[in-house]
């Protein structure tokens, strides 16, 4: 997906089974990222990232939703470790990450693999993508931060 794409309509299922839609965040402005595996040291710095950052982020009109191909019930038990304050889809079977373009081939641990490739995309009111942030450009920690300032400049 690019810049000015409509995000796809199903987004999947969250962590407790409920369907989660494109409508039902209209008329308010999304963080959806992609992160490659609940527990593990990037992703939980990035999920916390977000959750500390929470507050102010919905004062932009903002909601977060992470997507991986983790299990609902592994999103569950991460969810609670790491006390987030948002949903998170479980798209196991990697439809939604194949759509969004953040699917594909990388290296890890200095070996190529297909995976999640690390991305935010922010939404407008309308569903549509107004910026994106690859992968090289995501620093875990600071995440939130970035989109803040990102934000700050829209």
């Amino acid at each position: 997906m690019n810049i000015g794409d409509k995000i796809p309509a199903i987004l999947g299922k969250d962590q407790d089974g409920n369907e989660i839609k494109a409508e039902d965040f209209r008329g308010k402005k999304l963080v959806l990222y992609a992160y490659p595996k609940d527990n593990t040291g990037g992703c939980t710095a990035e999920a916390c990232s977000l959750r500390d950052h929470k507050s102010e982020l919905s004062a932009k009109g903002y909601e977060i939703i992470g997507i991986s191909k983790d299990s609902a019930t592994s999103h569950k038990k991460f969810i609670e470790k790491q006390d987030l304050n948002f949903n998170l889809i479980a798209d196991t079977d990697t439809t939604l990450l194949q759509e969004l373009g953040a699917w594909g081939e990388k290296k890890f641990m200095g070996k190529t693999c297909v995976g999640t490739l690390r991305t935010t995309f922010l939404v407008n009111e309308e569903g549509v993508i107004t910026h994106i942030f690859t992968p090289k450009e995501i620093k875990t920690k600071l995440h939130a931060e970035q989109i803040l300032e990102v934000i700050g400049k829209m």
